[in-house]
Formats: C-alpha cells, structure tokens, sequence
C-alpha cells in the first residue's frame, strides 16, 4: 500500500492568518523564529531564523470527543503553500523518531497501533497500520511531547 503525507488543511491555516482564534478560542501567540525547532504544519517546512510564527493550540479532529488530542503546533505568520500531499517524508520530519498512531473512522485511536518508530521506517508502518480494515488514517506525533506533525492517509 502506498501513503500520502498530508499537512493542516488550508482552509484551516487561513483562519488564522486572517485573525481567527484556535481550538481554544484563543488568538495565536507570535513569536520569532530562531530558526530550531518552529515546523510549519500547513507547508511542513521549519520556519527560518528571523521569521514570525504563530504558536497555538491545534485540534486535527472534527468534533470533541475523548480522543480529540489538542496540542501547541507552529504555523508560517505569513500565509504559506501547502504542502503537496506525497510519499516522502516531510521536511519537519528530523527528528530520529516519531510516534505513529492509527485512528478508526470515527476518529477514536485504535489501540494496538501506536508506537515510537524510526523516522526512516514511517512510511513502511503507516502502510502497515493503513491496511488494518478497522483504520482510517495515521497520525505523526513527536516522540518527546506528543505534539501533533501531520497526517498520513492511503493513497
């Protein structure tokens, strides 16, 4: 099976380039880059040294339910190209490893499926977790803090 890695809806980032608040109503903090450590989820690029950011509470889920994990996430100030859905592993992705979790279609974690991997061997897992009937789609989380990185979905 092949994956796609996908990034934070356009739709979404929009909202909060044009002053919207994020998943706690909140207006997004802006801070300047020092060029470590600030992953764009729309282009899934870092944002470079001397750039602003938006910092803020991001929710990769379409309703509030138990399993809708709300975390801090890095947003480009000034509006960014998504980044195109595809095989490779995204730019933000420098990490030695990640955890990779499946979710079903109701966006529940299906347990069973979450483990910190590899950076190298994410695609091979999410195809893996993919081709389970009773799941959706995977998440990429940071190994560390847990914060949400991107999606991956079949292709």
């Amino acid at each position: 099976m092949n994956v796609v890695f996908n990034a934070m809806p356009t739709a979404e980032a929009m909202t909060l380039w044009q002053g919207g608040s994020d998943a706690y109503g909140l207006l997004p903090e802006t801070r300047t880059s020092d060029g470590a450590g600030y992953p764009c989820r729309h282009c899934l690029r870092n944002i470079g040294a001397g750039e602003d950011v938006l910092v803020l509470a991001y929710r990769p889920f379409a309703t509030l339910q138990p399993y809708a994990e709300t975390g801090p996430v890095f947003l480009h100030k000034i509006p960014c190209r998504r980044h195109d859905a595809s095989e490779a592993l995204p730019a933000i992705l420098t990490s030695p490893d990640y955890i990779v979790r499946g979710y079903d279609h109701d966006d529940r974690i299906v347990y069973g499926t979450g483990a910190v991997i590899a950076t190298g061997a994410i695609p091979a897992r999410a195809a893996e977790i993919l081709a389970r009937d009773d799941v959706a789609y995977v998440h990429v989380r940071s190994a560390r803090n847990n914060c949400y990185q991107c999606r991956i979905d079949p292709a």
